[in-house]
């Protein structure tokens, strides 16, 4: 089996002594070729390569961002192929349920299978596909599952030529990444803590919650007018403060379409009832007359009266006035 490991340098629970550690360890079963990522985006151009050389496997380490950048690089390298060769998608774009997908026209079929061992501080796509939080346990599972030849096909957002593995965002929740984003880059640690204090920052004073800007447009049905932020999961959970998981989506799963949660209004009492119910895991799923939740949606845009932030896996984008949003069953293979 020929792999290649794309190594972010930079991922925050892991050291060079332990990397080098998880590199014997993966050379022990396959042909292992290591490259160490350099500049946003080299994930994906790596992947890219790997696609070209006709490699079996693309082992990503690092946190969200760095699987983001291989998953865009699989992805779009095997778009190209198709192009080249005169093909077309497997699915188009009805806003009913996806149910089960076409085994026959999965995406990620000729793709290399992908596998993941965390890197980062959060590591919501590793978990989410149930791997240990620990990189050397992780990788262990990833091997296990190599020397039996099992592999997991999980369905991905795409949110206008962005594919993403678990989350996107337009408004506020995108507004508190684009904080820490900036934050890190003045040397802060990604903690909890400094979500948490994002967030309050920006949600008492920065965000605009006065007037609702978003617009929902799905195909066949009524706009959903006046939302005022919009958070997307293509699987639960959502995000993870420390060990808990938070779950604006509780129903949303890699093997279905997208679900979609909704504020009407940004009011304190609302957002605070919100918030309590995600962070509770209460169920039913959070509702209430301020939110709006939707399950399994294959396409559908979102447009805003101005800018707002945007964002996919944890990446901030920019700002964005309009988004159009895809469900792809079955885009890519995973060891786990």
């Amino acid at each position: 089996m020929r792999a290649l490991l794309v190594v972010n340098p930079k991922a925050t629970t892991t050291s060079e002594r332990s990397r080098d550690v998880l590199v014997r360890a993966l050379r022990t079963e396959i042909d292992l070729r290591v490259e160490v990522t350099r500049r946003r985006g080299h994930g994906a151009d790596l992947a890219r390569q790997a696609v070209a050389q006709g490699l079996d496997v693309v082992v990503a380490l690092g946190g969200d961002g760095t699987v983001n950048e291989v998953v865009n690089g699989l992805l779009n390298a095997g778009n190209d192929a198709k192009g080249r060769s005169g093909g077309t998608a497997a699915r188009g774009g009805s806003s009913s349920s996806t149910g089960t997908a076409d085994k026959n026209s999965s995406r990620g079929a000729s793709l290399p299978a992908l596998a993941v061992v965390p890197g980062g501080s959060t590591n919501v796509f590793a978990r989410a596909l149930g791997l240990p939080r620990d990189a050397v346990e992780a990788t262990g599972a990833i091997l296990e599952a190599m020397d039996n030849g099992r592999t997991r096909s999980v369905g991905l957002g795409k949110a206008d030529g962005r594919y993403f593995t678990f989350c996107a965002g337009l408004g506020l929740d995108a507004e508190v990444v684009r904080k820490v984003e900036r934050a890190r880059l003045r040397g802060k640690v990604s903690t909890p803590g400094l979500y948490i204090r994002s967030t309050v920052t920006q949600f008492f004073l920065e965000t605009e919650r006065r007037v609702p800007l978003i617009t929902l447009e799905r195909p066949g049905e009524d706009p959903e007018i006046d939302l005022a932020t919009v958070v997307v999961q293509n699987t639960a959970p959502w995000t993870y403060i420390g060990n808990r998981a938070v779950n604006a989506c509780p129903d949303a799963s890699f093997d279905s379409g997208l679900d979609l949660l909704a504020m009407r209004a940004l009011h304190v009492p609302a957002t605070a009832l919100a918030v309590t119910k995600i962070l509770t895991g209460s169920r039913p799923k959070p509702h209430g007359r301020q939110m709006m939740t939707l399950h399994d949606l294959s396409a559908f845009t979102l447009s805003s009266a101005r800018p707002l932030a945007f964002q996919v896996d944890g990446d901030y984008l920019g700002e964005r006035t309009k988004v159009a949003f895809t469900a792809l069953p079955d885009a890519v293979r995973v060891f786990c």
